[in-house]
C-alpha cells in the first residue's frame, strides 16, 4: 500500500512538470518561475532516489522519481536559456 501511495503522488506531482516545461518554452519568459524553487524540488527527487538507492528499496517508483527529476531539470535548463535571452534582449533595446 506504501508504495502505491507513493507511485500516486509521483505521478500526481508529475503530471504538472510537463504543464511548466511547456509553459517556459511558449512564452520564453522567467516570469512566474523560481530557480530556488526548482532546486527544491530537484534536491528533493534526487533524496528520493538516494532514498530508494540506499534503502535498497529499488522498484518501479524509482523510476517515477528520475522521470520527474528529469523534467524539473529541463524545465531549471529552460529558466536559464529564457533569463539569457531577456538579459540579451535586454541589452539590445
Amino acid at each position: 500500500m506504501v508504495q502505491i501511495c507513493e507511485c500516486v503522488m509521483l505521478i500526481c506531482f508529475g503530471l504538472s512538470w510537463p504543464i511548466s516545461v511547456y509553459k517556459s518554452i511558449t512564452s520564453k519568459s522567467t516570469k512566474g518561475k523560481s530557480p530556488i524553487f526548482l532546486i527544491a524540488i530537484i534536491v528533493g527527487y534526487i533524496a528520493g532516489i538516494a532514498g530508494k538507492i540506499v534503502s535498497g528499496n529499488i522498484n518501479y517508483i524509482l523510476i517515477l522519481y528520475s522521470i520527474n527529476l528529469a523534467v524539473v531539470l529541463t524545465d531549471f535548463i529552460i529558466y536559464f536559456i529564457n533569463l539569457h535571452n531577456e538579459r540579451h534582449h535586454a541589452k539590445s533595446v
